[in-house]
């Protein structure tokens, strides 16, 4: 049977397999020819047993099958491929009023379906729609994979060259027992990483005992870390040791250091100078034994030059530094750190969700302010308020679709859409420093990415070369 035109399909289908279930000899081919002309491999069979056998021996990514077989009802088949074979996409056929029965039953568990009589747009549509969630399954399950077996120090996510460089050093700097100053927006993970610091190094053992100088008042930071005397306020009916000195052996993470007062900065700059501490309301010395790490979203040396922060005290904090990059300039993890989030929000479930493309290329450009935190919380609301298996750009909150919407640049020229292509893809690739995401943001299959950076580049040697001519001439 000869097919007149068929519509350019994704490359993404050349990739694909596909199996026709059929007892009708003529929709077996017409279909078989569709799919291959789109690139795919096709097999056909006539019966419901030959699928089974055909799906057991051969590598099958989508299943076009009849509800009304001649061996077995088109249902069972689904069920069977569904609980065997459940990364297989099923496409069902048939009439209106069959299809319409097997969904008011529950017992349709197709991706998608066309009622015959279909036009061969129809069955085109429908084959690439199957194709792009296969595809998109596959990504999740290599994801997936990269987050158990390739997560970062500490069970950090990230594979960005930024992270790995925080990774090395972190390991390296959790051996040791030296001060460290990590500094990073709000909700980049530094507690993450200050926790990482103690677990792995040799005060493993003993307590991590966080203080968050940003949320309590100067009064209570300074009994937090140096305890106190009995009486030596009106509430104070017995001494309570301070944390410098309770954790000993272990590490005090001093989250937000930039907010603490700086009367209270002398003080602890000499208990860590000294390693002892004085409670409130005591005349006694105790000695210490803590590791100090120190967090902050603030700039540390700005705060010196202003006088708000001891000089003295940043030299002693500071002596090992660890930058964490905000989310914004590592958009290339953005796609592992989805992954891990909704497996970690997939509770009782059973397996995660997938995420549409149009979803993953509005979170990857949104800027993401509150960094990885905004982030885990995005993806928390998604699944909880999302329905169905795949979390959509409508489970987004509204802020990234506005953030990708008004971030199209607006022409003040006319251009040929040529050159906008080349623009954009030029563009895209500049802010993401990723191939992979500037493929999928821009909605482009991989290999035509690469298709086009070639022949610009192509076009960039070969202007060189007429301009340099022009000039010796």
């Amino acid at each position: 049977m000869a097919i007149a035109a068929v519509a350019a399909v994704p490359e993404i289908t050349s990739r694909m397999s596909l199996l026709v279930a059929h007892d009708e000899q003529i929709i077996r081919e017409l279909c078989a020819e569709v799919a291959a002309q789109s690139g795919m491999k096709v097999a056909t069979v006539a019966t419901a047993q030959e699928a089974m056998d055909i799906l057991e021996n051969l590598n099958i990514d989508i299943l076009i099958t009849d509800l009304k077989l001649g061996d077995s009802s088109g249902p069972d088949l689904i069920d069977q491929v569904h609980s065997i074979h459940s990364e297989v996409a099923v496409i069902a056929l048939s009439g209106y009023e069959s299809i319409d029965s097997a969904i008011s039953e529950n017992r349709l568990r197709a991706v998608d379906y066309l009622s015959k009589p279909f036009r061969i747009a129809e069955l085109l549509s429908t084959i690439e729609r199957a194709a792009l969630r296969v595809d998109l399954q596959n990504e999740n399950k290599v994801l997936r994979e990269q987050v158990r077996t390739q997560s970062g120090f500490g069970g950090l996510i990230g594979l960005s060259p930024s992270m790995q460089s925080v990774y090395k050093l972190t390991h390296k700097v959790s051996q040791h027992d030296c001060p460290v100053l990590i500094l990073g927006e709000t909700g980049t993970g530094k507690e993450m990483i200050a926790r990482s610091i103690h677990f792995f190094g040799p005060r493993k053992k003993a307590v991590f005992a966080p203080v968050d100088c940003s949320s309590l008042v100067s009064t209570l930071i300074e009994t937090e870390l140096f305890g106190y005397a009995k009486g030596a306020f009106t509430d104070a009916a017995q001494s309570k040791r301070g944390l410098l000195e309770s954790a000993n052996g272990g590490t005090v993470f001093l989250d937000e250091i930039g907010d603490m007062p700086i009367t209270l900065q002398s003080k602890l700059l000499r208990a860590l100078q000294e390693r002892e501490v004085r409670p409130v309301g005591s005349t006694e010395r105790r000695p210490i034994n803590v590791r100090i790490i120190a967090a902050t979203n603030r700039n540390l040396e700005n705060e010196v030059r202003t006088g708000t922060f001891r000089q003295d005290l940043y030299f002693r904090l500071n002596v090992v530094q660890v930058k964490l990059p905000p989310l914004r300039e590592r958009k290339s993890d953005i796609p592992l750190l989805v992954t891990s989030f909704m497996e970690k929000f997939a509770g009782t479930r059973g397996s995660p969700p997938t995420i549409s493309e149009e979803a993953m290329a509005a979170m990857i450009a949104y800027d993401w302010p509150g960094n990885v935190r905004e982030l885990e919380n995005c993806i928390e609301r998604a699944i909880t308020l999302g329905s169905g298996s795949i979390v959509k750009i409508s489970d987004l909150p509204s802020t990234l679709v506005k953030f990708r919407s008004n971030a199209m640049p607006s022409l003040h020229e006319i251009l040929p859409l040529v050159e906008l292509e080349r623009r954009a893809i030029l563009h895209t690739l500049s802010q993401i420093k990723d191939k992979v995401l500037t493929a999928r943001m821009l909605g482009i299959g991989k290999t035509t990415l690469y298709r086009k950076l070639k022949k610009y580049k192509r076009l960039d040697i070969s202007l060189i070369a007429s301009n340099n001519a022009d000039v010796r001439r």
